[in-house]
């Protein structure tokens, strides 16, 4: 347990960083997953406009910190690709 007063401090930033963080990553996966869903649905133009607001969310995490550049990147890249291929 904390017991100087910049400690309380630092553990209850930490806790809001943490709650943050983990919002912020429930809503990106929901919008993953709903694209995914879209994708396997088959349905071309559902899965272009799921796409298109999952990109801008999985950039925001990246630039946040909550996931790497790369694991966006990928994430956006295998899924145009399935979208192209649909």
């Amino acid at each position: 347990m904390a017991n100087s007063a910049s400690a309380k401090k630092r553990a209850n930033q930490a806790e809001q960083r943490r709650q943050r963080n983990a919002s912020h990553r429930s809503m990106m996966r929901t919008y993953l997953k709903a694209t995914v869903a879209a994708i396997a649905s088959a349905d071309k133009a559902a899965a272009e406009a799921a796409y298109k607001k999952v990109v801008p969310v999985l950039d925001s995490s990246a630039n946040k910190g909550i996931i790497s550049r790369n694991k966006a990147a990928r994430h956006k890249s295998r899924m145009n690709a399935q979208i192209k291929a649909l």
